[in-house]
């Protein structure tokens, strides 16, 4: 009985040329999974295009349809022009794109140097550090801790405590260590033959074949920089350094209020559901632009990060 069982299945493959589990899905199940994948989707995007058909839709279509619209009867870029020309969300656009870029470059050396320490193996103190690192992921600090380190060491109101506090993050520490543990041995031990010291193997080696993590990890490290709101009204007093997202969040919850207080002129010319909706999609579109560079490294930088721990 056995052996007729195999050759059914033995059959069944050459039929097909696939194997029987691997059969071609009935014509049923694609319609589900199209219909499925369609609805998914239309779920994602039709948010978005409600956020830009908005900040484009003229103030008394937004206000007929009770705050929204899904398609401009008029496409009107006043709302851009308005936050655009207005003072605060200017010098906040200025001050999270300094903070994304420096914050960005101060953890990818940080996190760099570190996971290249930790991952070579001999290190004196390597898995003592490698353990404080995981128990900061596992447990991190509450907020009142938190803020009085920042207080000790005079960075309230400063740019800095938007950076430094988070500078280094375990997970991405975590990948990118587990990336370089996965580089071939032979590399390092012949660049010491050499007579390569190890700030050259790490320059001259190891970064250049790392270009995918270190892609994805300055992806994430950016993302974080970017949306980071909290810290701003944790930290600074001043609310003319506040960041884009931080002014964005005052937007929304807020309204009219704070959009008239952000008005140069105390008269608010535009609609302010399009005036908010127009600051989201000049706060989403820089990461929008960066993404589809590194998207090709994305996938590759993840999963060969995620091989070793």
């Amino acid at each position: 009985m056995s052996l007729a069982l195999e050759d059914k299945q033995l059959n069944a493959e050459d039929r097909a040329g696939r194997p029987a589990w691997m059969e071609k899905p009935k014509p049923i199940t694609q319609a589900a999974k199209a219909v499925t994948l369609t609805l998914t989707v239309l779920m994602v995007i039709l948010p978005f295009w409600v956020v830009i058909a908005t900040s484009f839709a003229p103030g008394d279509q937004i206000n007929d349809n009770g705050g929204w619209a899904l398609w401009p009867r008029e496409w009107n870029v006043g709302a851009y022009d308005w936050v655009l020309s207005n003072e605060s969300t200017t010098r906040a656009l200025m001050v999270s794109l300094g903070v994304t870029i420096v914050g960005t470059a101060a953890s990818l050396a940080c996190t760099i140097l570190l996971a290249y320490a930790l991952a070579r193996p001999g290190v004196v103190g390597g898995r003592i550090v490698m353990l404080m690192i995981l128990f900061t992921f596992l447990f991190p600090a509450g907020m009142i801790p938190s803020y009085l380190v920042v207080y000790s060491l005079g960075l309230i109101d400063s740019y800095w405590s938007l950076i430094l506090p988070t500078m280094v993050n375990a997970f991405n520490l975590v990948v990118m260590r587990g990336f370089f543990q996965g580089l071939p041995g032979e590399l390092f031990e012949s660049a010491r033959l050499d007579g390569a010291g190890e700030l050259r193997i790490l320059l001259t080696i190891v970064m250049p074949l790392s270009k995918a993590v270190i892609a994805v990890v300055g992806l994430f490290y950016a993302v974080g920089y970017w949306n980071a709101w909290f810290n701003a009204v944790l930290y600074l007093n001043d609310t003319s350094k506040y960041p884009l997202q931080t002014v964005l969040r005052g937007l929304v919850t807020q309204g009219d209020g704070i959009t008239k207080e952000f008005s140069n002129e105390g008269v608010l010319t535009q609609a302010p559901q399009a005036i908010k909706m127009a600051t989201v999609v000049i706060a989403t579109m820089p990461i929008l632009l960066v993404y589809p560079f590194i998207q090709r490294y994305f996938a590759k930088g993840m999963l060969t990060g995620a091989v070793k721990s």
